[in-house]
C-alpha cells in the first residue's frame, strides 16, 4: 500500500481533489490518500498560526511520521500539485539508508507575494518540504510536541534530522515548479507543482500548464453514460 498524505486547506479544495484524481488515475498499485485537514487532527497541532504561514498545512506536514506511528514509509504532498505519472515509480525510489527524500530545489522566488496575497518568503531549502518521502522510523525526532514547539525554519530546513546526510535527493521531474523551473514537455514531467498559485485561482488561470490542470479537472467530473440496455433495466 502506498500511503500518501496531502496538505489540505479549505480555501483551495479543488486543488486537493484534482491532485487525488491525478494520482488515482495513474496508479498501478493500491494507494491510501489522507487529507491533512486541521479539523481532522483532533487538536494534535495547536501551535499559533504564524503571520508568514501561507496554508493550513505549513506545519502539519511534519506530523506524518507521528501519524504513522513512526513505522513504514509515507509520502507527503502539497495540494497544489498534479501527477502526470504513476506514483508507484516514485514509491520505488525509497532508500532505507535515508530518513527523508526530496527534490533539492535551489528556489529563490522573485515576487513578494503569492496566491491569496500570502507573503512569499525566501530561505535555503525552500520547497524541499513540499514533497517528502518519509522513512518514518528514522524520523523519530518529529513528535507531536516537537512539531508544535519548533520554529518554522527548524522544521522546513530539516534541523530535526541528525545531519543533512540523512536527506536524499529525488529527480527534479517529480516536483517541477511551474513558472520557475525551465519549461519542459509535459511528457518529461512526473509531477507539476503550481507553487505560486494554481489555475483554480482566477488570477492564475493562465499560468504554465494550466491546460493540463483543467483537463484533469474535467476528467474527474466526467460521468460515463450507462449502456442503453442497463438504463432500461434500471
Amino acid at each position: 500500500m502506498i500511503r500518501i498524505f496531502v496538505g489540505y486547506d479549505p480555501r483551495e479544495p479543488a486543488a486537493y481533489h484534482v491532485l487525488c484524481h491525478s494520482i488515482l488515475a495513474r496508479a498501478s498499485a493500491p494507494v491510501s490518500i489522507a487529507p491533512l485537514a486541521l479539523a481532522g487532527l483532533g487538536g494534535l497541532l495547536h501551535r499559533p498560526r504564524h503571520p508568514l504561514q501561507s496554508t493550513d498545512f505549513s506545519f502539519s506536514r511534519f506530523l506524518v511520521p507521528h501519524l504513522c506511528g513512526h513505522e513504514g514509509w509515507a509520502l507527503f504532498l502539497d495540494c497544489d500539485m498534479l501527477f502526470l505519472r504513476d506514483v508507484a515509480e516514485l514509491w520505488a525510489m525509497r532508500d532505507p539508508s535515508l530518513a527523508v527524500q526530496v527534490v533539492r530545489h535551489d528556489h529563490a522566488p522573485r515576487e513578494a507575494s503569492k496566491f491569496l496575497g500570502a507573503a512569499q518568503t525566501r530561505y535555503p531549502m525552500k520547497n524541499w518540504s513540499s514533497l517528502m518521502l518519509f522513512n518514518n522510523r528514522c524520523c523519530d525526532r518529529l513528535t507531536a510536541s516537537s512539531v508544535n514547539d519548533a520554529s518554522g525554519l527548524d522544521l522546513h530546513q530539516f534541523r530535526w534530522l541528525r545531519g543533512e546526510h540523512e536527506i536524499g535527493g529525488l529527480p527534479p521531474e517529480w516536483n517541477h515548479l511551474v513558472d520557475y523551473d525551465p519549461p519542459r514537455p509535459a511528457g518529461e514531467i512526473a509531477n507539476l507543482h503550481y507553487t505560486n498559485g494554481g489555475p483554480y485561482f482566477p488570477e492564475y488561470a493562465r499560468c504554465g500548464y494550466a491546460d493540463l490542470w483543467f483537463a484533469e479537472r474535467d476528467r474527474m467530473l466526467a460521468c460515463a453514460r450507462r449502456p442503453a440496455a442497463l438504463a432500461k433495466a434500471v
